[in-house]
């Protein structure tokens, strides 16, 4: 086994939207393949064809191409049926698998989740179950170590529904077989499926892979994530605005850390550092904040040609990206935002932007500093502020930081709250906006004297 090209796949079921709880398997056995040198198969598993929906199949494609996750050969169950009904005649002939004339009425199948669920067989006479040879089987985790079953209690399991109709386990293991698995990564709930399924690669003369199963990723509730219970589609962040690059490193960190514990890696990176052997066993929490928080510093070290390129579908009609206006906003939109949908927010009505857009004349109250609030002493201070900014050249040089250098000497003589909260408050008209050294910068020279000359005319 471990003389041959490594081989890993990701089989989801289309039954649901891609979300980071079978993103994370994905992953796993992506970089161990990438690592070793070895392929990495995706094999769509829709043999449930009540279930099974075309756009959760294209949901799954479309987000591994998003997140850059190359597969190098590709396959559908649906498409196999002769294969998998060349291995249940020869587990039949040789006596591995039978005919079981079925009582009409329930009987126990094995679902994909592992679990054991009722199917209403009320309309069949009989199923394909597999021989049980009653045995304790044992195989090496690659992440926990060494696991025992005994199968007795496992009974004769159903491994098809007739010839035609095969089920999760048989298919699994005839694909994994023919497609020259070598290492499973995937779930520990999946450990269950584990003994049944060495015990048909067994009767079908097949090679054990190897297996791994990875902790299960937990809500916030320390409920186990799943397309029913709060797993956000992997679609749903991408359509709000977060970088690939930010979810793979912060999946990756989902029960793993590298040896020298950073956080913030890139694929390469983690390919190159990772190892099973470092895998956790315990669960490990989807913390959404967490990952805003991966997303910010990717965005925040983006060049801004890539900022400008994910902003755009997020910002208003009113403002062009490829403006003056919005090239003076992008510092201090990398530094506020943690994905790009927020643009939308801070440019839109009520946002700490929007009055770049819509600006009204300000009312004298909201002029006035609240420990000072003298009408005379706030038009005082603006008059002051207006003829030093009116001396500021408004070119290729200017910047926020350098029009604070002209203005806080004097605030700081006369009290800055004194006197930056009306020129604050005459530039953007908000109680929520950037500081008035970034307001009259994103404005420019001219307009800011015009709103502040409106302001004096209030306070008049």
């Amino acid at each position: 086994m471990n003389d041959k090209p490594v081989v890993t796949r990701f089989a989801p079921s289309p039954t649901g939207l891609f979300h980071a709880g079978s993103y994370r398997a994905a992953l796993f056995a992506y970089i161990f393949a990438r690592q070793n040198k070895g392929k990495f198969i995706l094999r769509i598993e829709d043999t449930d064809k009540e279930r099974s929906r075309k756009e959760y199949e294209d949901n799954i494609i479309d987000s591994l191409k998003w997140l850059g996750l190359e597969y190098d050969e590709f396959y559908r169950q649906s498409e196999r049926t002769e294969i998998y009904r060349k291995y249940l005649k020869q587990l039949v002939d040789t006596g591995h698998a039978y005919l079981s004339k079925e009582t009409p009425g329930i009987a126990a199948v094995v679902g994909k989740d592992g679990e054991i669920r009722d199917e209403q067989v009320s309309r069949r006479s009989e199923v394909i179950r597999f021989k049980n040879p009653n045995k304790k089987v044992a195989f090496d985790d690659l992440i926990r170590g060494r696991v025992e079953f005994d199968t007795t209690e496992l009974g004769d399991f159903v491994i098809a529904k007739s010839m035609e109709e095969p089920i999760f386990h048989l298919v699994n293991v005839v694909d994994d077989y023919e497609m020259g698995m070598t290492h499973i990564i995937r779930g520990e709930d999946h450990i269950s499926n584990t003994p049944r399924q060495i015990l048909i690669y067994e009767a079908i003369g097949a090679p054990v892979p190897m297996f791994a199963h990875i902790p299960l990723l937990l809500s916030s509730e320390r409920a186990k994530l799943s397309k029913r219970h709060g797993a956000v589609p992997i679609s749903s962040y991408r359509e709000k605005g977060y970088l690939p690059g930010a979810i793979i490193n912060f999946m990756a960190l989902l029960g793993w850390h590298p040896v020298d514990d950073r956080e913030v890696l890139s694929l390469p990176e983690i390919i190159e550092q990772f190892s099973l052997e470092r895998v956790q066993k315990s669960g490990a929490i989807f913390n959404d904040e967490k990952l805003k928080w991966f997303n910010k510093q990717y965005i925040s070290k983006s060049s801004d040609t890539d900022f400008v390129e994910h902003a755009k579908v997020f910002v208003p009609e009113w403002l062009s990206t490829s403006s003056t206006t919005f090239k003076k906003m992008l510092p201090l939109l990398k530094e506020k935002i943690s994905a790009f949908s927020e643009i939308t927010d801070l440019l839109g009505q009520g946002g700490e932007l929007h009055f770049v857009h819509d600006y009204e004349s300000v009312p004298a109250d909201k002029l006035l500093w609240k420990k000072n609030p003298d009408r005379e002493v706030a038009r005082k201070h603006l008059q002051e502020c207006r003829d030093m900014i009116s001396k500021i050249e408004d070119n290729d040089q200017l910047s926020a930081e350098s029009i604070k250098t002209s203005i806080w000497p004097y605030a700081e003589a006369n009290g800055k709250g004194d006197v930056l909260w009306p020129l604050r408050m005459s530039l953007s008209g908000q109680d929520r906006s950037p500081d008035p050294f970034n307001c009259i910068y994103i404005l420019g020279i001219t307009e800011s004297l015009k709103r502040i000359d409106s302001a004096i005319q209030s306070l008049s």
